[in-house]
């Protein structure tokens, strides 16, 4: 189905944009948020270059980007499912996403979202915003996160079968089983030391 291969394509961008723009820690390290012309040309490399072109065109473009990703990170960490439609029905509605058929290289005629403000951003805000009410329609509303890593605020928007995601990428997911193998074996040794010390 071809609104369930855009998801796929669209589920990363959301994710990327909104790490890039509001995670202060990512991967156990301490960052700083993007903005500005900065997010700009980091979000630029993640698309097609027509659309790289036209977001580094479009004035003030990371201004608008940062405001967009703080939505999106609303959305994607509300508190309870009715909270996440809520606020995807706001983006919904903000960026007046319409549908529309788009004949692309080597595929048939497939629906897009487009947001109608006029700059690329807005039409981001109106693919991603349909992305999200796809999202929860195709998988449930429980398909959202921040990363459980420590010290990693990065959010994750999980397409698994199972809705088995818990990190926001290998290396975390990595760092996590290490943190708890080594817990194990400290508590392991811990209990031996203490029936050594009680006989």
């Amino acid at each position: 189905m071809e609104i369930a291969c855009n998801v796929t394509r669209q589920a990363p961008l959301i994710a990327h944009l909104v790490n890039l723009a509001t995670a202060q820690w990512r991967g156990g390290a301490r960052t700083d948020p993007l903005d500005g012309d900065a997010l700009t040309s980091a979000f630029a490399e993640s698309l097609s270059q027509r659309h790289s072109a036209a977001l580094r065109a479009t004035p003030d473009a990371g201004r608008s980007l940062a405001a967009l990703a703080g939505e999106l990170r609303e959305a994607l960490l509300a508190g309870s499912p009715a909270a996440r439609a809520q606020h995807i029905n706001a983006l919904i509605r903000r960026y007046s996403a319409q549908p529309y058929l788009v004949e692309d290289v080597d595929q048939p005629f497939h629906l897009h979202f487009h947001g109608q403000g006029g700059t690329e951003v807005d039409a981001l805000g109106g693919e991603f915003a349909a992305a999200l009410a796809l999202i929860v329609d195709g998988y449930g509303p429980e398909r959202f996160g921040e990363c459980q890593a420590h010290q990693c605020e990065a959010v994750y928007i999980d397409l698994t079968r199972n809705g088995s995601r818990r990190y926001c990428s290998a290396s975390c997911t990595a760092r996590a089983k290490t943190a708890a193998y080594r817990s194990r074996q400290q508590g392991g040794a811990a209990a031996t030391h203490g029936d050594g010390a009680t006989s």
